[in-house]
């Protein structure tokens, strides 16, 4: 009996395994330490890898760190598929799709996933624009996900127009960010949170409409 399979199972299970234990250690010196303090060496160890394997996974450290914090913004991907399968089976409009898109956004704590990269990435200074360009990193990378997904479950709709929907609001959301980042120092309480929402209902409306002809 050939032992291949067994063996390439065995393989591809230690390869997840030592995957998501890079990713777990990541996340946890990025909470602890944001990316100032983050380095190969204290991965390795964390994640009981070889410095090797780290870079087997991840073609470098800024690779990683936009994986980790993707990971973070995930979850509006996850509210999307709650709000497809809340609905009739069938492929749906444009405008259905949007609304899809409209909810997974409305039951994902954003402003939350947004302090918490913010102060990861440790802010954004003026002399050091590469925590600005993780952040954008995170958002592009979520929003290619997402219109992946978009496009999986409506199969008469290929992924450049998928892009464009997911996109027109995903990038939204990160102007947005920026925008609700200098008015409240990415803090988390009800004003901060009223002001997201405010934010957020001006973009969907803005979206949803267009910029309609005037004659």
């Amino acid at each position: 009996m050939s032992t291949t399979a067994p063996a390439e199972d065995r393989r591809a299970a230690l390869r997840a395994r030592h995957h998501r234990a890079i990713l777990d250690a990541a996340r946890g010196i990025i909470a602890e330490q944001g990316i100032a303090g983050f380095n190969v060496d204290l991965l390795a160890e964390r994640a009981d890898v070889s410095r090797r394997t780290v870079f087997n996974h991840f073609s470098s450290i800024d690779d990683l760190v936009t994986t980790s914090c993707a990971e973070e913004l995930a979850v509006v991907i996850e509210s999307f598929r709650t709000a497809v399968n809340a609905r009739p089976e069938g492929p749906g409009s444009r405008a259905s799709m949007f609304e899809d898109v409209v909810a997974a956004v409305h039951a994902t704590d954003i402003p939350g996933i947004i302090s918490f990269l913010w102060n990861a990435l440790g802010g954004f200074a003026p002399d050091d624009s590469r925590p600005q360009q993780l952040f954008q990193a995170t958002f592009s990378r979520t929003t290619q996900e997402l219109a992946h997904e978009l496009a999986e479950r409506n199969s008469d709709v290929d992924e450049l127009e998928a892009g464009f929907l997911v996109s027109s609001l995903m990038h939204g959301v990160e102007v947005l960010a920026h925008h609700w980042i200098a008015a409240t120092g990415a803090t988390t309480d009800d004003d901060a949170r009223a002001l997201w929402n405010s934010l957020l209902e001006r973009l969907i409306v803005s979206v949803r409409t267009g910029y309609p002809s005037e004659h």
